[in-house]
């Protein structure tokens, strides 16, 4: 039996796809905003505050192992419904919240390891999701392509370990730097160029746990580029998850946009 913590996007549903296909056991965490999973007989929405609820649950269904996939809001800790355990464990994950996202969802791993529950990486049951080194697109990049590349990961390099920048857009020595918005609100800022020019790079964070919080673009985020004016992507090779990749492929070939992971 297999636990499965889903948040937004169409990602978790790729996994149960996948796991359904398998016919494999399961029980859904349902942690999304509509509680999207809530037809399925085998999910069940919980508070992220009722910690005693959901170890209870992991454990009457026998789940060893578990899987965070999808966006998961940062809860309002002031409305949360907490159970015993709950209140043991809310002050370490609100310490955790103060340093963002990527903390919380590190610390909630570390209370299900000490539980006896493992945490297993998000692609484990999808790794075809995951672009290896390569070039996807028709178009390569130029010597200008190559520097703004250089520069942008040379930035994400520097970056804090504990801050939101998981992505940053490069152009003409100039730097844009995700905020605790998105990617997407990063990308809408933008005002478009003449002629195309810039890269918007997407790398894991600094010490980020590569089982639940892999950076991870769309089609969606190919159309946010072009409306920008960005010539191209980079992902970190085996640290993303790309969905829908036939879809932005052509779509990248059709804008004259290049796909790189390195």
């Amino acid at each position: 039996m297999i636990g499965l913590f889903f948040g937004e996007t169409i990602f978790p549903k790729l996994i149960l796809n996948r796991i359904k296909k398998k016919q494999l056991k399961y029980s859904i965490i349902d942690l999304s905003k509509n509680n999207i999973y809530k037809k399925d007989k085998h999910s069940y929405t919980i508070s992220i505050g009722q910690f005693g609820k959901i170890l209870k649950l992991l454990r009457e269904k026998k789940c060893k192992k578990v899987i965070f996939a999808g966006k998961i809001d940062k809860p309002k800790f002031s409305k949360l419904k907490l159970d015993a355990t709950g209140i043991y464990y809310i002050p370490r994950i609100i310490r955790a919240a103060k340093k963002g996202d990527a903390a919380i969802l590190k610390e909630l791993i570390k209370i299900l390891s000490n539980e006896k529950i493992t945490v297993i990486s998000s692609i484990y049951f999808n790794p075809e999701l995951s672009l290896p080194k390569g070039n996807y697109s028709k178009i390569k990049p130029n010597k200008q392509d190559l520097i703004d590349i250089k520069h942008g990961i040379k930035v994400l390099k520097k970056s804090n370990a504990h801050d939101h920048v998981q992505a940053v857009v490069s152009r003409n020595g100039n730097i844009l730097k995700e905020t605790n918005k998105g990617t997407k609100k990063m990308l809408q800022s933008i005002k478009k160029n003449n002629s195309k020019s810039g890269v918007l790079i997407k790398f894991p964070k600094k010490k980020q746990d590569l089982r639940a919080d892999l950076p991870t673009i769309g089609i969606e985020t190919f159309k946010d580029c072009n409306r920008a004016g960005l010539k191209g992507v980079v992902l970190k090779r085996n640290q993303n998850i790309f969905l829908e990749k036939r879809k932005c492929i052509n779509y990248a070939n059709k804008n004259k946009m290049f796909i790189i992971s390195r």
